[in-house]
């Protein structure tokens, strides 16, 4: 017996469809790797000024020490006298990446209507990041604070010296606190596309950057002040995401006439 009308045009329209989803995934993927490729190489280079970043350091420590704000030491301390907590606080730290692959793909393919929005602002916020990091590198706590435990150095459960180079400037860039920056983003991406239907379950989502603004000061990474950078960056990269998105959308609007 052959397809009904109904099922052989449902069944076209899948033919029609699914290759053009398929390209539009690949140069998603392709476009977001790029970024990702492009600032990965930038973010080992930008900061190598070791001098420079310590000095930094310094003032940012200064500025919580006169704000009283300067709750780095404490937390760490915390951490090292509970040592059942580390191996967590060292599975936050190192796989939050997870979290930020999930929450693309997720928006990407249950909630396009907000996806634009969000890429755009990660693609914003990594490029605000490399810019901070040139402009004011900055040593973290496990290097530049007196007292600091660096719990990385002996319990990195992926085993990695790259932690303690002095030639990777990958460890120079604390401020903002990136980690801090995309947990908020993977919040912010949620909350964008949950807080209509479910508004109480969407604010669950901010649990994230707040889990990982104590987990980046307690293991030595980050100060305080670096989580605030953190906070401006999202800020300023939804305010770029939005105006960029505003001007695409005056740019191919049709005249009318």
């Amino acid at each position: 017996m052959g397809a009904t009308p109904r099922a052989r045009l449902f069944l076209r329209g899948r033919a029609n469809v699914r290759p053009r989803d398929w390209a539009a995934a690949m140069a998603e993927t392709v476009l977001l790797a790029m970024v990702l490729l492009a600032f990965t190489r930038l973010h080992a280079v930008v900061g190598t000024d070791v001098a420079t970043a310590t000095a930094n350091a310094l003032a940012v420590q200064s500025v919580e020490q006169m704000l009283h704000l300067n709750i780095e030491l404490a937390t760490n301390r915390w951490l090292t006298e509970h040592e059942t907590v580390i191996p967590a606080a060292v599975l936050v730290y190192r796989f939050y990446y997870a979290a930020l692959l999930w929450v693309l793909v997720w928006i990407y393919i249950r909630h396009a209507e907000v996806y634009v929005q969000v890429r755009r602002t990660f693609v914003a916020m990594t490029g605000l990041a490399v810019l901070a990091f040139w402009a004011m590198p900055t040593s973290p706590p496990r290097f530049a604070l007196p007292g600091v435990v660096d719990i990385f150095a002996e319990h990195d459960i992926l085993n990695s010296r790259s932690t303690r180079d002095m030639s990777n400037g990958a460890n120079f860039t604390a401020m903002p606190s990136l980690h801090v920056a995309w947990s908020a983003w993977c919040a912010y991406a949620v909350w964008s596309a949950v807080r209509g239907a479910h508004p109480r379950a969407a604010l669950l989502a901010w649990l994230l950057p707040v889990v990982m603004v104590a987990d980046v000061l307690a293991t030595g990474n980050h100060y305080l002040l670096d989580v605030v950078g953190s906070g401006v960056l999202l800020i300023a990269s939804i305010a770029i995401a939005t105006g960029w998105g505003r001007l695409v959308g005056h740019r191919f609007r049709p005249s009318l006439r």
